[in-house]
């Protein structure tokens, strides 16, 4: 029987691995060069993500571990950069985004929540047996 937890954390590691490069090369399109690691910690988050959905879909068990290490180093960055938009919003900064910066902080938000979220279900200890 296949661990639903693990199932849905490697889903939405595809997910996430493919939509924060892409959302955040939308977002910094024009303005990149002024800060560029704002823009590839994305594309190391994404493509860890995607590594370690890979991993586990070869074989959960060894794989958990990376998926897990994955979306905690999501969380990290997932709480600078969310933390850090509401102070821009505080302080009345305009985000580089073609969209207005409450949204994007709304968007980042959920984002936390549901790295957070697959961080403790991949956590979970898998049952023994069948993967």
């Amino acid at each position: 029987m296949k661990n639903v937890g693990i199932q849905f954390s490697r889903r939405l590691a595809i997910v996430g691995g493919i939509l924060a490069p892409t959302g955040e090369t939308i977002r910094r399109w024009g303005t990149w060069q002024q800060s560029p690691p704002n823009l590839f910690d994305d594309y190391i988050m994404g493509a860890f993500l995607l590594y370690a959905a890979w991993l586990t879909r070869k074989d959960v068990r060894s794989g958990q571990r990376y998926l897990a290490a994955a979306w905690a180093f999501a969380c990290g960055l997932g709480y600078y950069s969310f933390f850090g938009q509401l102070n821009s919003l505080r302080l009345g900064e305009r985000d580089p985004a073609p969209i207005p910066s409450e949204w994007v902080a709304v968007i980042k938000g959920i984002a936390v929540a549901l790295a957070v979220t697959s961080l403790i279900v991949s956590l979970r200890r898998l049952p023994e047996g069948g993967d």
